[in-house]
């Protein structure tokens, strides 16, 4: 039987726009694995601690989702810091995370970076190598959450972690198997019932097709779901259910 996981960020409460953790809360019966935002770039701990416990009920997987600290921009602006700043950045994110997991009787099981940090680690080695090296020293047996066929899943690889290869439900893809940059018409899919059938076409046949109509190998391990989209419970419905009419099975690794 084939399976899949759905990750989900969020927990990204910010004064940027409105935020509603009950839409949160709605969209955990439908994935199995929840990436937090820490304080960085969102969130705010009673949100998380919320979050935390609706996803312990749920027997969802408990991930952090750092970032570069950068609330005005929701950590979408790509930042150079030194190396133990950065280095001490991600541990202080995955600390705050691991620790409200513990208290609520559970322990976190992944990592995912966050915008800006997700989008250069997944190119640079060298920063990919640091992201996963601060990920280790909190708990060498976390999960790294990377885009597929980056350099942050390499580090890992290499590095002896386990990690765990990302595909996007509602972004297309370039011929490189990169995602088209948001500041371009084509980057997101705004039919659900379309990204529901690219998933399909992702885990069934470990493709995807570009804007340009050429299929492109595409490893997808978990499929990401972004809480602020643009109908995020409806796309999590509509994937969830052709996920279930063609027997895969949704789980976390």
């Amino acid at each position: 039987m084939l399976s899949i996981d759905l990750n989900c960020d969020i927990g990204e409460s910010t004064a940027l726009w409105p935020y509603k953790i009950d839409c949160d809360i709605s969209l955990l019966q439908y994935v199995s694995s929840i990436n937090l935002a820490c304080g960085f770039h969102a969130g705010d701990t009673d949100t998380t601690l919320q979050l935390i416990q609706a996803a312990v009920s749920g027997n969802i997987a408990v991930g952090a989702h750092p970032s570069f600290p950068d609330r005005e921009n929701f950590g979408r602006k790509e930042m150079y810091l030194e190396e133990k700043d950065l280095y001490r950045i991600i541990y202080q994110q995955i600390e705050f995370i691991g620790g409200l997991a513990i208290l609520n009787g559970t322990r976190m099981n992944h990592v995912k970076p966050h915008g800006a940090l997700y989008k250069m680690a997944a190119k640079d080695h060298r920063l990919a190598f640091i992201v996963c090296s601060a990920i280790q020293a909190y708990d060498e047996d976390l999960m790294i959450y990377g885009l597929s066929g980056s350099e942050i899943i390499n580090a890992a690889d290499c590095m002896g972690m386990k990690s765990c290869s990302e595909a996007f439900a509602d972004r297309t893809y370039q011929e490189d198997g990169s995602s088209t940059p948001r500041t371009i018409s084509s980057a997101s899919i705004n039919d659900e019932t379309q990204a529901a059938q690219r998933v399909l076409q992702m885990i069934q046949h470990g493709t995807v097709t570009s804007p340009s109509g050429k299929d492109i190998h595409l490893r997808a391990e978990t499929i990401c779901i972004n809480s602020n989209g643009e109908h995020p419970l409806n796309l999590a419905i509509k994937i969830h259910t052709a996920l279930s009419n063609e027997g895969i099975n949704i789980s976390h690794p």
